[in-house]
């Protein structure tokens, strides 16, 4: 059974950096597109940065160069490494599977960037 948890957010000031955490169960990191999304206020949820299973990293234009995803195969853990952060981040994040996700969605992480 696919189960997923996001950790790591908060609130945090413009400029400023955070790592988000997924962790998982039911299926091997390592083996698996995974990815990062987040679904800001009043708008529909958006695939923000992807890792393949050989390790090629991928990113939304508006996050790139700023974000970073990484994952722990030991642990069966996915980060994303957020720096230079912008109000226009401000976002619930999840991580979950790349095209397809799961139908399985964790609770997500609640990242608000405001001075």
């Amino acid at each position: 059974q696919v189960q997923l948890g996001e950790s790591g957010g908060g609130l945090v000031e413009p400029g400023g950096s955070l790592i988000l955490s997924c962790g998982t169960s039911g299926f091997i990191v390592s083996q698996t597109h995974m990815g990062w999304y987040r679904q800001p206020p009043g708008k529909q949820r958006e695939w923000v940065a992807g890792v393949d299973r050989r390790g090629v990293h991928s990113f939304a234009d508006s996050v790139k160069g700023r974000f970073t995803i990484t994952r722990d195969n030991r642990q069966n853990m996915v980060y994303l490494q957020m720096k230079d952060l912008k109000p226009e981040d401000t976002a619930v994040y999840y991580c979950n599977k790349v095209s397809p996700p799961f139908d399985y969605w964790g609770q997500g992480t609640q990242v608000t960037v405001s001075s």
